[in-house]
């Protein structure tokens, strides 16, 4: 007994790297899984749509997706060497590089310049992860309560098309979308209040699940895509052709990869938070890494850039299971989605306002954690609280008006028309310019957050 009582006190393992038992790590795994499939397999539905591809080569593209999502989470999470910030952090595609992609495939290019841009933005984030790490001392408590505050807040409109049906439907609005979406944030919320504390850390799972039982005899779900699925499919390399090079293309690949990577940073910061273990611009730059390492195999087996999955940050806050193991897990679950496509048809049949109930519990949580950051931040007589207000509000406009840069160039388009990015660096040019530069006479205590936060 005397040996065995002081362990629990001093912690010698870190919440982040201890490993659940292994029914806990199935469940929690799967819960993340859910969490980020319908956004998983937007971007190959979207570009692969727009391009008009067959149902053949789209079930390629999403089978492809899900076991590269599952690759490059556990590239994240477990890391080897320099690539990885071994926290739990989920993988997927990147919804700023859709825009580009779609114009780099419709106008001649086609899959294989798509996928050669990949490549070389890949190789570009690799070598610019150093240069992002050492810029870790501009994101203060300021900055990184803003940006996690924008990421929860931008992604409450994507649990709300769910909510009402998913974008595109049919029905979509329809009362019995939006009742059903209500009866899974109920169910998600009962559970975290009154179930035992098992439950109620796999909330989100017992919601989908009740919330998938209820909508099957309602008629919401179709099975059909299952019986279409191939019991087996493997992604082989450059299946679509050999990747083609071509300048412009590269170029606009290369704005979305500094994009994805201030997102990134934001993401794994925000993780770095809530499981109180903060990012360091090593760790930082080794995350960073990763990205770019998953997609320049994203190029190679017939997928797109990958980045930290903003939807699964909500998860980690809500749930407290601080253990990549957890998400380990769930990449390895997507891994076999990849591989086996029946599997994949069965996840994609939850429908759509059952993780939109789930999905109002989880992007409010990553807001709610951005004020908590904010909450150490000291607003008094200084200018803290113009940066937080211009921020939040130069982030929120692509969300509440999406067609607001439609008259700006591409590259413009691609830097702003993510509410993350733009909000991000409109918050760190905002605290350099109140809090690190020169300023008026009067205005010491603006300056003075800074020099005590270096202290």
């Amino acid at each position: 007994m005397a040996t065995t009582a002081p362990a629990h006190p001093a912690h010698p393992v870190h919440p982040v790297d201890e490993v659940p038992p292994v029914r806990h790590l199935a469940a929690f795994g799967l819960q993340h899984v859910l969490a980020m499939y319908a956004g998983a397999v937007a971007v190959p539905l979207i570009v692969g749509g727009a391009m008009k591809l067959s149902p053949a080569d789209l079930a390629y593209l999403i089978t492809a997706d899900l076991l590269l999502c599952g690759i490059a989470t556990l590239i994240q999470c477990v890391g080897f060497w320099r690539f990885g910030v071994r926290l739990p952090i989920m993988q997927g595609c990147t919804f700023a590089a859709v825009s580009p992609m779609v114009l780099i495939g419709t106008t001649g290019g086609g899959l294989p310049a798509i996928y050669g841009s990949v490549i070389v933005a890949g190789l570009a984030i690799v070598l610019l992860a150093p240069v992002f790490g050492r810029l870790l001392r501009f994101f203060p408590p300021l900055v990184t309560g803003t940006v996690i505050l924008i990421i929860g807040v931008s992604l409450l409109p994507v649990a709300g098309n769910w909510a009402a049906g998913g974008v595109g439907a049919k029905d979509f609005g329809e009362p019995k979308n939006l009742a059903l979406a209500g009866f899974v944030l109920a169910v998600v919320l009962a559970v975290q209040r009154f179930a035992p504390p098992f439950l109620g850390r796999i909330a989100v799972l017992v919601g989908i699940a009740v919330g998938l039982a209820v909508a099957v005899p309602f008629g919401f779900t179709d099975f059909g895509g299952v019986g279409d699925a191939d019991w087996v499919g493997i992604s082989t390399p450059f299946h679509f052709g050999t990747p083609t090079f071509h300048a412009s293309a590269i170029v606009s690949m290369l704005v979305v990869a500094l994009v994805t990577m201030t997102e990134t940073t934001g993401d794994l910061i925000a993780v770095g938070e809530m499981t109180d273990r903060k990012v360091e611009p090593r760790t930082l730059a080794d995350g960073l890494r990763a990205d770019g390492l998953s997609t320049v195999l994203g190029g190679v087996f017939n997928t797109f850039p990958y980045t930290a999955f903003a939807q699964n940050v909500g998860l980690v806050g809500m749930t407290r299971v601080r253990s990549r193991w957890v998400v380990a897990t769930a990449g390895g679950i997507l891994v076999l989605l990849g591989l086996l496509p029946k599997l994949g048809a069965v996840v994609a049949a939850v429908p759509a306002p059952v993780l939109g109930g789930a999905g109002l519990v989880m992007f409010g949580t990553v807001a709610a954690s951005g004020l908590r950051t904010l909450a150490e931040v000291d607003f008094k007589g200084n200018n803290n609280l113009t940066v937080v207000a211009v921020s939040v509000a130069v982030g929120m406009l692509p969300v509440g008006v999406p067609t607001i840069y439609a008259k700006f160039p591409d590259w413009f388009q691609t830097v702003m028309n993510s509410g993350i990015s733009a909000g991000c660096l409109t918050a760190i040019v905002l605290n350099l310019l109140f809090n690190h530069l020169p300023g008026k006479a009067g205005s010491a205590g603006s300056a003075a957050e800074p020099k005590a936060a270096s202290v």
